[in-house]
C-alpha cells in the first residue's frame, strides 16, 4: 500500500483538506531546488532535484498550482521505476542518481507553473519536502509615448490671411481687419473675373459690328455712283 502512487495522492489531498490531522502525520524532510537554472524559461527544459529525502521506497513528485490544487505527477521507487499519472510521461522525465531524485519538465509552459514538492512515505508517515516555486518571469510592456505637437514656423507675409486672430490680444483688431480685407479681396476676385470676361466679349462684339457697318456703307456708296 505504501508504494501505490494513487494512494499517496489521495492521502496527500485528504491531509490537506482535513488540516487537524496534519500535525500528527506530516513531517518535513528533503529539499527541492533547481538543478542548473535560477528560474524557468518559456519552452525550455527545467530540471528539479529532491535532496535529503532518504527513502527505501521511493518518492512522489507533486505540484501545487496557483489556485492551491495539488496535482500528482509521478512516483519513482528506489529502483528508478516510474509510474506516471495519465499522460504526464509526455511532459516529464524522472530519474534517480544516488540519493538524489530528479524531475525534468521537458518544455516549460504556463500550465507547469506552481510549487513543486517531493513526498515520501516512511514509517507510515508522509514527509513533504520544502516547496520550490517555479514561475515564468513577468514581462513588462512599455507604454507608447505620444509625441508632443509640433508648431509650424516660417509663415511669410503672404500668409497673413491664414492667421487666426487670438481673442484678447492687442493685435486682435488688426487681425480681424486683415481677415475682413482678405475676404473682401476674395469676393472682388470672384465678381470681377467673370465681369471682365463679359466686358471683353461685349467689346469684341461691338468692334465686329462696327466693321460690318463700315463695309455695308462702302458697298452702298459704290452702287449710287
Amino acid at each position: 500500500m505504501a508504494r501505490s502512487p494513487a494512494l499517496l495522492l489521495l492521502l496527500s489531498l485528504g491531509l490537506c483538506e482535513y488540516g487537524h490531522w496534519a500535525g500528527h502525520l506530516l513531517h518535513r524532510q528533503g529539499q527541492v531546488r533547481f538543478r542548473d537554472s535560477t528560474h524557468p524559461q518559456m519552452g525550455k527544459r527545467l530540471e528539479l532535484e529532491c535532496v535529503g529525502a532518504d527513502s527505501d521506497y521511493g518518492i512522489s513528485w507533486i505540484r501545487q498550482d496557483k489556485d492551491g490544487t495539488l496535482r500528482f505527477i509521478v512516483f519513482i521507487n528506489s529502483l528508478s521505476q516510474a509510474t506516471f499519472q495519465g499522460n504526464e510521461k509526455a511532459r516529464f522525465e524522472v530519474r534517480k542518481h544516488g540519493g538524489i531524485y530528479q524531475l525534468v519538465v521537458k518544455s516549460f509552459k504556463p500550465e507547469d507553473e506552481g510549487s513543486y514538492f517531493c513526498v515520501l512515505n516512511n514509517n507510515r508517515m508522509l514527509h513533504f519536502s520544502s516547496g520550490q516555486p517555479a514561475f515564468l518571469p513577468v514581462t513588462t510592456i512599455a507604454t507608447p509615448t505620444t509625441a508632443a505637437p509640433t508648431t509650424q514656423h516660417g509663415i511669410t507675409k503672404n500668409d497673413t490671411c491664414l492667421k487666426t486672430p487670438h481673442p484678447g490680444s492687442p493685435a486682435a483688431g488688426r487681425e480681424r481687419r486683415r481677415a475682413g480685407l482678405c475676404k473682401w479681396n476674395s469676393c472682388n476676385i470672384l465678381i470681377w473675373v467673370p465681369l471682365t470676361g463679359t466686358c471683353l466679349l461685349l467689346l469684341i462684339a461691338l468692334v465686329v459690328t462696327v466693321l460690318l457697318c463700315q463695309r455695308t456703307r462702302r458697298r452702298r456708296c459704290r452702287c449710287k455712283r
